[in-house]
C-alpha cells in the first residue's frame, strides 16, 4: 500500500507538467511548423492525443481520485467500469500509435517504391482511425469483467475484477490475447523493425559512400544522407524510449506467466519491481514531447513562442 501510494504521489507530481507539455505538442505539431512531413505529423499529434489521455484515465480519473477523492462519483461501479475501459483503450493506441509510427518510418527508409503509396496523409488518417476503432472495441469487453464491492441505498460502489476472470477459459484466452496484443507483440515490433531499419542503413550507407567515392576522399556532403540522419534519430528516439520505459512491465509479466506466481505471495521486493514498472510504464506518456524538443529545432523555436505567448497576451491587454 505505501509503495502504490509513492507511486501516486510521484504521478501527480508530474502530472500537471505532464498534461501541459502534451497539449501543447498537440498544438505544435497540429500547425504542421515544424518542418515535417504531414504523414509524420499525423502520428506525432495521434501519439501526443493518446498519451494525454493516459494521463487523464490512468493517472487523473483512476489513481489519484482512489486515493485522494474516495467516496465520490467516480467511485460508483459503472462510472469506474468505463474509466477503466478507457483506460485500457488509451494505453493500447499509445502503444500502437509507437508501432504504426516506427512501421511508417520503417517503411519510408527502407522502400522507396511503397513509401510513395504508403507515406501519405490519407493512410495515416486511415491507419490511426483504424487502431483507435479496433483497440476500442478490443477493450469494451473489460466492463463485464468487474463486478461491485458494496450496494448503497441501491447504488453499487468500487469495481473488482470477477473471480470468473481469472477461471473460466474465455476470459483466460482473452487476457492472454490482450496481454500479448499489449505489450509483447508491440515490444518485439518495434525492435525488429529498428533492427530491420539498422541493417538497411548501414548497406545503403556502404552503396552511397561507394559511389560518391567518399572512401577516396571525395565530397563528405550527402543532402540524401543528412536528411534520413534527421528521421533516424527521431524513430531511434521515440521506439527506443518506449522500449527501454515498457522493458521493465514486459519483465515482470513473463516472470509471472514463466513462475505461474501469485501475485498475493509477491515478496516486498517482487512488488517493488511491478510498482517501478508501472510507473515507468506511465512515465512513457510524457517523455515523446521532450524528443521532440531535442531532435527538432523547430519544434523548439514553436515551444519557446507558445510558452511566451500568454505573456505577451497579458501585456498587450494591460497596455
Amino acid at each position: 500500500m505505501e509503495n502504490e501510494l509513492f507511486i501516486s504521489n510521484f504521478l501527480s507530481l508530474f502530472l500537471l507538467l505532464n498534461y501541459a507539455v502534451n497539449l501543447l505538442a498537440i498544438v505544435i505539431l497540429s500547425q504542421g511548423k515544424c518542418g515535417l512531413s504531414v504523414c509524420i505529423s499525423r502520428y506525432l499529434v495521434a501519439m501526443a492525443t493518446a498519451d494525454l489521455l493516459v494521463v487523464i484515465n490512468e493517472v487523473v480519473l483512476y489513481r489519484i481520485s482512489y486515493y485522494y477523492f474516495r467516496g465520490s462519483f467516480l467511485d460508483m461501479t459503472p462510472v469506474c467500469s468505463i474509466i477503466i475501459v478507457f483506460s485500457h483503450i488509451s494505453t493500447n493506441t499509445s502503444v500502437w500509435f509507437t508501432v504504426t509510427f516506427t512501421f511508417d518510418r520503417f517503411v519510408a527508409i527502407c522502400s522507396q517504391k511503397l513509401k510513395r503509396k504508403y507515406c501519405t496523409e490519407k493512410t495515416a488518417v486511415v491507419v490511426i482511425t483504424t487502431t483507435s476503432l479496433l483497440f476500442g472495441l478490443k477493450s469494451l469487453p473489460f466492463y463485464f469483467t468487474l463486478q461491485h464491492g458494496e450496494i448503497i441505498d441501491n447504488v453499487p460502489w468500487d469495481c473488482f475484477t470477477k473471480e470468473n476472470y481469472f477461471t473460466d477459459l474465455g476470459w483466460v484466452i482473452f487476457d492472454w490475447f490482450d496481454s500479448v496484443l499489449t505489450p509483447l507483440l508491440p515490444f518485439a515490433l518495434i525492435l525488429l523493425l529498428n533492427v530491420l531499419t539498422i541493417r538497411h542503413i548501414l548497406v545503403s550507407s556502404r552503396v552511397r559512400q561507394g559511389l560518391r567515392g567518399q572512401s577516396k576522399g571525395g565530397n563528405n556532403t550527402d543532402p540524401e544522407m543528412a536528411s534520413r540522419r534527421k528521421s533516424v534519430i527521431l524513430l531511434f528516439a521515440v521506439s527506443g524510449s518506449f522500449t527501454l520505459l515498457w522493458l521493465t512491465t514486459v519483465a515482470e509479466f513473463l516472470y509471472y506467466n514463466i513462475t505461474e506466481a501469485n501475485f498475493a505471495d509477491y515478496s516486498d521486493s517482487l512488488i517493488v519491481f511491478e510498482q517501478v514498472g508501472y510507473m515507468l510504464q506511465i512515465l512513457s506518456s510524457c517523455t515523446n514531447t521532450f524528443i521532440y524538443g531535442v531532435t527538432n529545432t523547430k519544434f523548439r523555436e514553436q515551444f519557446r513562442t507558445m510558452l511566451k505567448y500568454p505573456g505577451k497576451l497579458i501585456t498587450t491587454l494591460i497596455k
